[in-house]
């Protein structure tokens, strides 16, 4: 049996079936409220049917404040359970361990009723620096989120904590300038992380996987993430109860981008976590082959992005001999036979690209 298609159990005791995950992808196709809409239902359910056994949802906001875009899922208030629990009801129908991403988009929360929050005030939102009232309310946030998705029949959820949002605003020194106890040094800027993965991991049973998603390097500006900080951070959360670590990367196999004496990412990651603690990672997965050179870099579980939009199947087409993905731009036509809706169509539309009015073959 190949490496991808070994099963493996997380700390909590949740066992998966495959070394392949779909990852948290933004799709637009919830209601404006935040209920599940019926294209994000059948979006993810295409993708379970095409064989991923690790399925997350896209950012779900844990509170009103926290709302960044149009047609975001929610998992706020009692009126978005009935949506979720459908969901979670079909995904494991259909075989696959779901898990939903928890959310707040703090200096990029477009859509939070007030001044966004983040880390200081200012920037170009004109954010408002968290208060100790604010910190202790999010938290009570995340928490009731993990607890609904545990009522809605999850299996895990994961704390999004990566991608220039709420908690990386706190861990990233160029925009974490306070002095107080959540800023400062290293210590300081994880602490709004590690309070609400200990809170949230106390809330839930012992059996309900609780991870954490982190950019653990800067990509394109340097904003201060480097690679031991975030190596030491991961290792707190490690102590903390996260039951697995994702890294958000622009090549899950590389070096970090500013830092290239080093070796890959995901290696030292793996070298320092325990044995335990799977490094999830996303970046340029394409190929099996691109997914084979990610997990002899030090990755245990490869996190597909744009290739899920393109291929629900990827899972069990990539083995096949000669296989090879249909590489971007799509046609709507396509995008359309790959269960893309018509408002994640107009989303990819504004990523350069991404589709073409020409038509491609189908999937």
């Amino acid at each position: 049996m190949e490496y991808l298609d070994r099963p493996f159990t997380l700390r909590c005791g949740l066992e998966v079936p495959q070394r392949i995950a779909m990852a948290p992808l933004t799709n637009t196709q919830s209601e404006a409220d935040g209920t599940l809409g019926d294209d994000e239902l059948r979006w993810l359910n295409t993708r379970a049917r095409g064989g991923f056994r690790w399925i997350s949802t896209c950012a779900a906001f844990v509170c009103e404040e926290g709302h960044a875009w149009e047609g975001q899922l929610g998992i706020a208030s009692e009126m978005h359970l009935a949506g979720l629990t459908r969901l979670a009801n079909s995904l494991g129908e259909l075989g696959a361990t779901a898990v939903v991403q928890l959310h707040h988009g703090g200096a990029k929360a477009a859509l939070s009723p007030g001044r966004p929050l983040s880390a200081v005030d200012g920037g170009p939102t004109n954010t408002r620096g968290a208060t100790m009232d604010d910190i202790h309310r999010v938290t009570a946030a995340f928490v009731a989120a993990a607890r609904r998705a545990e009522q809605a029949g999850f299996a895990g959820v994961e704390i999004h904590g990566a991608n220039g949002y709420l908690f990386t605003q706190f861990l990233t020194p160029a925009d974490n300038t306070r002095d107080d106890s959540y800023g400062g040094d290293l210590s300081g800027r994880a602490r709004f992380l590690r309070e609400t993965l200990r809170a949230v991991r106390a809330a839930v049973s012992s059996g309900f996987a609780v991870g954490v998603r982190l950019s653990p390097v800067d990509l394109f500006d340097r904003r201060g993430l480097v690679l031991d900080d975030s190596v030491r951070v991961a290792g707190w959360l490690a102590e903390d109860g996260a039951d697995f670590i994702h890294l958000s990367l622009k090549d899950a196999a590389g070096p970090p981008p500013h830092e290239a004496e080093r070796g890959p990412v995901a290696r030292a990651f793996r070298e320092a976590l325990p044995d335990d603690i799977p490094v999830f990672a996303a970046g340029g997965i394409w190929t099996r082959a691109d997914a084979v050179r990610a997990t002899g870099s030090g990755v245990d579980v490869v996190v597909l992005g744009r290739a899920s939009i393109a291929h629900p199947d990827w899972p069990m087409r990539s083995a096949e001999p000669g296989w090879h993905p249909v590489p971007p731009p799509w046609s709507p036509e396509y995008l359309s036979a790959v269960a893309v809706g018509p408002d994640f169509l107009t989303y990819l539309r504004a990523r350069p690209g991404t589709v073409t009015d020409g038509v491609r073959p189908r999937p």
